[in-house]
């Protein structure tokens, strides 16, 4: 079983901050089924796109979207097995639900596939207001 929980969504004013987190329990405690992990998010009437994925390999390859680059943070602590979102200088338009998703291989069509992660957590709710 491969267990994905969210943490540390809210509201903020613009030019502000948030840290996500993601807990991993079960198989995706290890690296078996969660090679691949990271943050999607999904505003209203959008559609879901990817924010930045980690590689939980020895190189520790990070990716991000255009969109956020420079601005959020993907990190991951193995200790702990907990995946975070450092969100900085955030936009009205990074209002969204923000999904924790993990993935044994490379997906198939790039990091930002989210088609081919099969592990998703609940969600947590991002507001930023103008």
């Amino acid at each position: 079983q491969v267990l994905l929980v969210e943490s540390g969504g809210g509201s903020v004013q613009a030019g502000g901050s948030l840290r996500l987190s993601c807990a991993a329990s079960g198989a995706a405690s290890g690296n078996r089924y969660s090679k691949y992990m990271g943050w999607f998010r999904q505003a209203p009437g959008k559609e879901r796109e990817g924010v930045a994925i980690i590689y939980r390999g020895g190189s520790g390859s990070t990716y991000y979207a255009d969109s956020v680059k420079g601005r959020f943070t993907i990190s991951q602590n193995n200790g702990e097995n907990t995946l975070s979102l450092q969100m900085n200088s955030l936009k009205p338009e990074d209002t969204a639900m923000y999904y924790c998703a993990a993935t044994a291989g490379w997906p198939a069509g790039g990091p930002f596939d989210g088609t081919s992660y099969p592990y998703w957590g609940q969600g947590t709710q991002v507001s930023v207001s103008a």
